[in-house]
């Protein structure tokens, strides 16, 4: 599938945890290192096929993401879940409706597009504004494959503490990120893979995140040729942390941009 782009990747805009590494108040050795490895704003990732850009999650860094990146348009945004850290830049996509003179489809879950309607209320009024707002087409899914800008992606379904969080598979790579657990109707749908990324917060347990251990065994039980780690607290210093993991493991950082599809029949 992924063959028909000339050029496809994922690049990583946040790796961080809710309140991004360095954590305001803290000086740790995670939140002073000089490593720019060790700087992560939240959780998000851009989908470059060709020309078109899949945006997942608008993290509350997301204008800045746009800006460091020099994103420059967006086909679609997908949602893995409504968490704050996921959704609270959605009203910076405002000028990529300027820009492309048009609605931009946003695919959620029923209950994630349920916050999210709430949450942006005055997006979705349908009444007059003098304001501007975000132009966006809801797409709800479930556990079928849906057509994000002509590309199929596969929702894969896991466990977020007692939540629900959505995974996207395209062809051979699959995103996860916030999984306390990934159910085994779920795995079925993660295996031959080229890229894995996967939720591993810390070292310590953790009641709605995967830990690096607990992240490391999915890696074995799938095997993908390619993981990373992402969704990373300030628990984890970035040197130390990649020394001890193995060779096809890759803790992610911000602006890592990774090439898929070579694996695509």
């Amino acid at each position: 599938m992924l063959a028909e782009f000339e050029h496809a990747s994922i690049l990583v805009l946040g790796s961080g945890t809710s309140v991004g590494v360095p954590m305001v108040g803290c000086s740790c050795k995670a939140c002073t290192s000089q490593d720019p490895r060790d700087r992560r704003l939240r959780p998000s990732v851009l989908l470059k096929l060709g020309a078109k850009r899949i945006l997942i999650d608008t993290s509350p860094d997301f204008r800045y993401q746009a800006l460091h990146y020099r994103i420059e348009r967006i086909d679609a945004i997908l949602y893995t879940h409504a968490h704050a850290d996921h959704i609270l830049g959605l009203d910076d996509v405002r000028p990529f409706n300027f820009m492309q003179k048009g609605e931009i489809p946003l695919y959620a879950s029923a209950e994630a597009f349920e916050t999210i309607r709430r949450t942006f209320s005055y997006v979705f009024d349908s009444a007059p504004s003098e304001s501007s707002r975000p132009r966006l087409v809801p797409e709800i899914f479930a556990s079928a494959p849906i057509c994000v800008a002509g590309v199929e992606i596969q929702p894969v379904r896991a466990h977020h503490g007692r939540g629900t969080v959505y995974g996207f598979r395209l062809g051979d790579c699959a995103y996860l990120t916030d999984h306390s657990e990934i159910p085994p109707e779920s795995e079925a749908l993660l295996h031959d893979l080229d890229v894995l990324f996967l939720d591993a917060l810390r070292h310590n347990p953790h009641p709605t995140h995967s830990t690096v251990e607990e992240s490391l065994r999915t890696v074995d039980r799938l095997k993908p040729k390619r993981a990373f780690f992402t969704h990373i607290s300030h628990d984890l210093v970035h040197a130390p942390t990649q020394a001890r993991l193995p060779a096809n493991v890759t803790l992610a950082y911000d602006g890592l941009e990774i090439p898929i599809g070579w694996g695509d029949a």
